[in-house]
This record gives C-alpha cells, sequence and structure tokens, in this order.
C-alpha cells in the first residue's frame, strides 16, 4: 500500500504530516522525500508505545460516547451524497470503528489526542471527514503514473505550468479547483458516473451554444448565465467550505461568518431560478441534483435564520456587545446583561438632575470629551465640593467627576465587561449549535463546488474545440478508437502546429503497439496524450481528438523516463524494474499500460531479455491494453507468437545524407504510421544537443564500424543458414544413404558450421573454405 500512501499524498498535498513511531524505515524515506526542507511541510511525530497493551480502541469509543446523541445524530451521519446518489463514507459510528484493523485504530486515536491540543477533535464525528483509500467506483493513480504524466505538476520545476490541471481548471473558486484536483486524480471507473457528468458537461455547453445577448432574453434566466453568475460572485468571495470549517471549529469571527452564510444563501437564491425556471428544464439528472441541494429551501431557511439573529453592522464593527439580536426570548442572558448596562445608564443620566440643583444651573449637561465620558465643564471660577475629582482643566475651565458618576461609572464598566463575556460565551455556543446545520450548509458547500468543476470542463471543451468521448457497453469487445488525437498541453501550446495521430487498440484484434522511431520524434508524447485523453474522458471531460470510443479502464499504469532516488537508497534500473514489477502485478485486462523504452538501464542483452520478458506477460497473462516504445528492434519478434494481436508502429522522419558531413540529417514528422523503424538517429539528438563536433564525427566513425560488424556477422549467419538448407535438399532429394563418402563429408560439413560459432573472426574464412571445397566435391562425386 506504500505506492498508494504516496499517490494519496501527491493528490492532498497536506501541509501537516502526523507520524505515529515507530513506523518502517521505507515508509518514513517516502514521507520525509515529501517534506524536505524546501517543502514548508510540517512533520509532527508522536509515539504510539503507549497503546502497546491496548487503550487505542477505548480512546477513540470515548469520543463518540461523551457525544450528545442528538448532537452526533446531525452530525456524522447524515453526510453530503457523492454524485451516484451514496454516501462517500464507511465509517458510520462505533460499530464501524470496532471493525477497523489495530494500526488503523492506532493512528485514529493518535489524531484525536492531537486534535485536542487544539479542540479540533469534534471533526471525527463526521463521517464525511473520512474517504476510502480506494472504492470500486473511483481510479486510484499510483504517484510514478501522476508524476510521469504530468498530472498535477511539471517534471521541470515541480510547478503548475505546463500541467494537465493547469490546462483544464477553469474553476471560479478555490473550493471549486480542490475539487478538481481531486477528480484529476481519482477518474471514475463506473461508466454511470462518468456518463453522468458528460451529460452534465453537455447540457452546459449547449445553454453556452444558445444564450443570446438580446435585451429581452437577459431577463430570463438560462444555466449558462446563471451558473456564471453565481460562480463569478463565489469567486469574488470569501472561501466558503474553509468558512464553514471555520464556523464549526468555533474560530470564525462573527463578520466571517456572516459573509460565508450571506454568500451561500445569495448562490442558493439564485440557483433557484433554474430550478424554478420551466423554460429552461434540466435535463441532467446530475446538474439537477447538485442545483437542488445547492438551492434547498432547507438550507436557505436554516440560513435566514441564522442569520436574523445577528445584527450585521455590529459585526463589521467587532462591537460583541451588540451583535446578538434578541427577540421572543432568544439570548436570555445577553438581554439580562443588555438591561443591567442599561440600568447603569440610566442611573449615570440620573445624576446630573442632583447636580443642576446642587449647583444652581438649569442648563448643565454631562460632556464626553476625548473619549472620557459623564465630565461636569464648569468655569474656573465656579466652585466644587472638595470630593469631586478634576480630570482636566483649560484656561477658562474645568472638568469634574462627582464621586457619585464614577462610582457609577465603575459600575457601567463592570457591567460592560459582564455583557462582553455573556455575548462570548453566547456567540461560542451559537457556533457550537452550528453544528446541526453543519452537514445541510457542506452538502451545499460541495454541490456548488461540483457545479464549478462540470462549469471549468464546459468551458475547455468550449474553448479547445474537444469533442464528447463515447463510452462503449460492457459487452461489445474492449477498445480505444482515437481519430486524430492530440497531446491536451502540447496541443493547446502549439494549436495547428501540433500533428495529431490515431490510435486503434481492440481486445479481439490489435491490442498491442510497438512504437520504434527516432529519438525526440514524438514517441512519448504519442503514448502519453493516449494516456491522457484516456484519463480525461472517465474524469467526464471531453479530449482533444474529433472522436473517441472507448471502453471504461480500471486504472492507467506507465513505465516511463529515467530517474533514481537517491534519498530512498534506490539505482535508475532499480526505479525501472520497481514500476515493471508493480504494473506485472496490479495490471488487468481492463488496464491500459504505457512503456517508454524498458530495459535501458542495464546492458544491452539485459535489457531486451527483461523487457521482452515483459511484454510477453502483459500481452499472454494480463491482456491489458499495451503501447510499448522501445529502441530495441529484437522486440518486434515478438510479433510471430502473436499474430494480429502485437503491431509494430514507428514515428515518420525524412533523412537527407547531403546536408551533413557527419551523420544524416533527420526532419520528424511526428505521424505514427504502421511499419517498424531501426533507426534511432541517436547522432542527430547530439548535434541538435551541441555536443563537439569532434565527438560527433568520432561517434560517426564507430557508429559505421559497429553497423558494419554487426551486418557481416548477419551476413554469415544467413550463408551458414543457406548451406544447411542445400545440403538438407541435397540429401533427401538424392538418397544419400547408399553414398557413404558423400555421408562422410556432410558431416564434416556439419561439424565445421557447429565449430563456427565458437571460433574467432579470423579462422572462420578458413573453415568456410574447407567446407566449400568440400561441398563441391560432395556434389560432383554425385552428380557423376
Amino acid at each position: 500500500m506504500r505506492s498508494g500512501l504516496e499517490a494519496v499524498v501527491l493528490s492532498l498535498s497536506p501541509v501537516e504530516i502526523l507520524l505515529g513511531e515507530p513506523v518502517s524505515a521505507e515508509t518514513e524515506k517516502l514521507l520525509m522525500a515529501y517534506a524536505g526542507p524546501k517543502s514548508n511541510v510540517r512533520v509532527e511525530r508522536m509515539s504510539r508505545d503507549c497503546y502497546n497493551e491496548g487503550g487505542a480502541l477505548a480512546e477513540v469509543i470515548s469520543l463518540y460516547e461523551n457525544m450528545d446523541d442528538d448532537h452526533s445524530k446531525s452530525n456524522g451521519l447524515h453526510d453530503p451524497m457523492d454524485e451516484s446518489g451514496k454516501e462517500r463514507n464507511d465509517l458510520h459510528g462505533i460499530e464501524a470503528i470496532m471493525t477497523l484493523p489495530d494500526l488503523v485504530v492506532q493512528a485514529l486515536a493518535l489524531t484525536i489526542r492531537y486534535l485536542k491540543e487544539f479542540g479540533l477533535e469534534r471533526i471525527i464525528c463526521f463521517g464525511s471527514s473520512f474517504r476510502p483509500f480506494s472504492n470500486s467506483v473511483e481510479m486510484t493513480l499510483s504517484a510514478n503514473t501522476l508524476h510521469q504524466l504530468e498530472v498535477l505538476r511539471n517534471n521541470f520545476n515541480g510547478s503548475t505550468e505546463g500541467s494537465l490541471f493547469q490546462v483544464m481548471n477553469n474553476t471560479c473558486t478555490s473550493f471549486g479547483s480542490r475539487l478538481f484536483k481531486q477528480w484529476l486524480t481519482h477518474p471514475l471507473c463506473d461508466a454511470n458516473l462518468i456518463t453522468s457528468r458528460l451529460d452534465a458537461v453537455s447540457e452546459i455547453l449547449r445553454s453556452m451554444s444558445t444564450s443570446t445577448v438580446s435585451q429581452t432574453e437577459i431577463s430570463k434566466p438560462d444555466l449558462n448565465s446563471v451558473l456564471s453568475s453565481v460562480l463569478t460572485m463565489l469567486g469574488g468571495s470569501l472561501d466558503v467550505e474553509r468558512g464553514i470549517t471555520r464556523i464549526f471549529h468555533r474560530t470564525a469571527k462573527p463578520s466571517e461568518f456572516i459573509g460565508v452564510i450571506q454568500v451561500i444563501l445569495i448562490a442558493g437564491k439564485e440557483l433557484q431560478h433554474i430550478s424554478s425556471n420551466e423554460n429552461f428544464p434540466l435535463h441532467s439528472a446530475l446538474l439537477k441534483r447538485l442545483i437542488c441541494t445547492a438551492s434547498s429551501s432547507s438550507v436557505i431557511s436554516r440560513g435566514v435564520k441564522l442569520l436574523s439573529h445577528l445584527n450585521k453592522d455590529a459585526a463589521d464593527q467587532g462591537d460583541m456587545m451588540n451583535l446578538f439580536v434578541s427577540f421572543n426570548d432568544q439570548f436570555p442572558e445577553v438581554a439580562a446583561g443588555k438591561i443591567a448596562v442599561e440600568m447603569v445608564k440610566e442611573k449615570l443620566d440620573s445624576l446630573i438632575s442632583q447636580y443642576r440643583k446642587q449647583l444652581g444651573m438649569r442648563n448643565l449637561e454631562f460632556k464626553t470629551i476625548s473619549g472620557t465620558s459623564h465630565l461636569i465643564e464648569l468655569s474656573s471660577d465656579v466652585r466644587v465640593p472638595s470630593n469631586w475629582i478634576k480630570i482636566s482643566s483649560t484656561k477658562k475651565s474645568t472638568r469634574y467627576h462627582p464621586p457619585e458618576v464614577v462610582k457609577a461609572l465603575d459600575e457601567l464598566l463592570l457591567a460592560r465587561e459582564e455583557l462582553t463575556v455573556v455575548c462570548r460565551s453566547t456567540w461560542d455556543q451559537f457556533l457550537m449549535q452550528f453544528s446541526e446545520h453543519y452537514a445541510y450548509f457542506k452538502a451545499a458547500v460541495q454541490s456548488l463546488a461540483a457545479l464549478d468543476c462540470l462549469f471549468s470542463l464546459a468551458i475547455l471543451a468550449k474553448d479547445k474545440s474537444f469533442v464528447r468521448p463515447f463510452f462503449l457497453k460492457d459487452e461489445e469487445p474492449r477498445q480505444i478508437h482515437i481519430k486524430r488525437g492530440r497531446h491536451p498541453v502540447l496541443g493547446s501550446i502549439l494549436g495547428d502546429g501540433f500533428v495529431p495521430n490515431d490510435t486503434n487498440l481492440r481486445e479481439d484484434g490489435e491490442y498491442c503497439q510497438i512504437v520504434t522511431g527516432p529519438n525526440m520524434g514524438g514517441k512519448s508524447c504519442y503514448i502519453r496524450q493516449v494516456a491522457l485523453m484516456a484519463l480525461m474522458a472517465q474524469v467526464g471531460s471531453y479530449v482533444p481528438a474529433t472522436s473517441a470510443r472507448l471502453h471504461v479502464l480500471d486504472n492507467i499504469y506507465t513505465r516511463m523516463g529515467a530517474s533514481d532516488s537517491i534519498q530512498q537508497g534506490t539505482s535508475t534500473f532499480f526505479e525501472e524494474l520497481t514500476e515493471t514489477s508493480t504494473i506485472l502485478r496490479n495490471c488487468t485486462n481492463k488496464s491500459l499500460v504505457i512503456i517508454d523504452e524498458l530495459g535501458r538501464g542495464t546492458s544491452t542483452h539485459d535489457g531486451v531479455a527483461i523487457a521482452y520478458a515483459s511484454l510477453h506477460a502483459l500481452i499472454k497473462e494480463k491482456r491489458c491494453m499495451v503501447i510499448f516504445v522501445t529502441h530495441y528492434p529484437k522486440l518486434l519478434d515478438i510479433m510471430k507468437e502473436f499474430k494480429g494481436e502485437v503491431g509494430a508502429y514507428h514515428v515518420a522522419f525524412m533523412t537527407d545524407e547531403t546536408m551533413e558531413r557527419n551523420g544524416q540529417e533527420v526532419t520528424f514528422l511526428y505521424k505514427v504510421i504502421e511499419g517498424a523503424s531501426d533507426k534511432s538517429f541517436g547522432l542527430n539528438v547530439a548535434r541538435l544537443a551541441q555536443l563537439p563536433s569532434s565527438c560527433i564525427a568520432q561517434a560517426t566513425k564507430m557508429a559505421a564500424k559497429l553497423e558494419a560488424d554487426l551486418n557481416k556477422r548477419e551476413t554469415k549467419g544467413k550463408n551458414k543458414d543457406k548451406i544447411v538448407a542445400k545440403s538438407g535438399r541435397c540429401a533427401s532429394e538424392l538418397q544419400l544413404d547408399s553414398h557413404e563418402e558423400f555421408k562422410e563429408t556432410f558431416r564434416h560439413v556439419v561439424k565445421i558450421m557447429l565449430a563456427l560459432g565458437n571460433t574467432d573472426p579470423s579462422k572462420v574464412f578458413c573453415y568456410l573454405k574447407d567446407a566449400r571445397e568440400a561441398a563441391i566435391r560432395a556434389l560432383k562425386m554425385v552428380l557423376d
């Protein structure tokens, strides 16, 4: 499962990893390679030795037992539905926890213990916080596949620039972008779910094409305009997904709470225009469900009720004392605190009449100066009681606080502090009660994220002129049939300059392609584009081709490129074979396997042997769809055993030997055509890489010599076969059993032929001369 763990880490991109020790050295190496010094990923280590004698299960169960029954029901047991209409999680309370393996329970107990330090352990009570490691409706791409296909990041500098995610992602919101990444790393394996997404994208596309800009039609909301408006509004607002999480954890400020709920309400009310618009009925079941969930009356009524208790102006100003709107006996403690404050204020205000009489000033009023309230300002020559406290003065006036005012101000300050404490406590309780509504709002936000992803796929299809893939039924032979397919990333960069290619793989015909051809001719690009188009199709996206017909794959496996892992102590060739081993163990007849230049990390003989054996196993035992790129012509011999099931292809090119003295000038055509090519044109790549001309000249001579030696060996082998064949024909035709001398001569010839394999080249010519003379004498004797 370690490779699966690596894939999950790459897909989630966590910023913190909780490591329960002890852990195996291999797993720690893998995680620490991800959380390196430059990654800004925090690793928290916790010992699980405390659970050696048990206790992990009890610690986990105690969290659930301490929760109120009604509270638990409203939290974790009614999670948002996924696209299949089934709950995503398999964790439903104590019964499910009891069935978990011991190590899993220990990990969960460590997680709870760690989260308790921050008061965040309640999230564990939500089933929606858990996802199965693998399931039957999603493809779990390996970390190797994600890396080699550059799904999330490019292999140049590790950024998203030039990745499949960057090309396909047109989402408007940050939470939509996170879900889109999840979709890309977990393509669907259920044909019905794939079709549901494609139907939704198609309906949005139709709405885009039929949208009109006429003034009369603008007043009639359609799917495209409403979705565009809602998603644009959400994109310019708070991250509502993280917002409701902060609300649930009781860390949100009042202004953030109001902002998040208001955005969800606005989006829901806008989407109600679609669900209630009879002029534009929805045909996609997925769109109907998502829009109904995001705009449900339950979510809107709950949002309205929550906001009715809060004063937005006070929230914006951070005024906790005036935050709550009390009515119908709501927030009695806050109401009592406000009454206490008002009573002290009235007592203060009533004191002014006492001082008017005492000083004989009918128009005397309290003043507030520089933030100090309830000041009595008098002329400097007015005499006041000695117990009055002088606060400040000018040349003409003096300001005082009588002792009764000081006492009342202390009482007011105390009442306000008590009210603030009550309001903060009430706010915490208010956020705690949000748990009753959390599942509804989370479902709404997840639906908005899914709508953002579908709208993104529709924009992609419209802007790039992609086509809808067609998935064949299970009873039909498995196949991948693509016409004029293009690499989704390079095709978008090069535009019309990109050369499209067809792909035809069939279970009942040719299901393996061996691709040969020159270096830099486009072989790797071709096999990558096939894998990426299959991935895109099962995400629910349109694909860059003129047509695409295929079956649902259960996984996509890749073995490409050359890389070692110094941190994990593995060589380039070991990495090659490890990846190949994983493919051979896990692929099925429903998988797509693409392998690029297997066996190049060792000697030629070993490399050819391993590549041949691996390809043989994929064809004979696994019978999966395979595209195998190689520079080993010997691998084409496998076509003799699997006639009609394996096809030879190469990337087309043109050469001009007159243009370069050192080697041939090669023009790449980037077109994959039938037939094999025994030319790799490595010297051409050396010239493009600007190796010194002296090196290229020396390499050209060496290549010519090696090729000449090879041709000599092949010619001698053919001559040997001809002599043996001719001798056989003579023996059968002329009944040589009666000619003892010829039989002896023939044995001598055979003996010489057998000696050729173990003799150095300098003596081969002599033996062949002897064999030739013996054969001539034998023939003359027979003819005589």
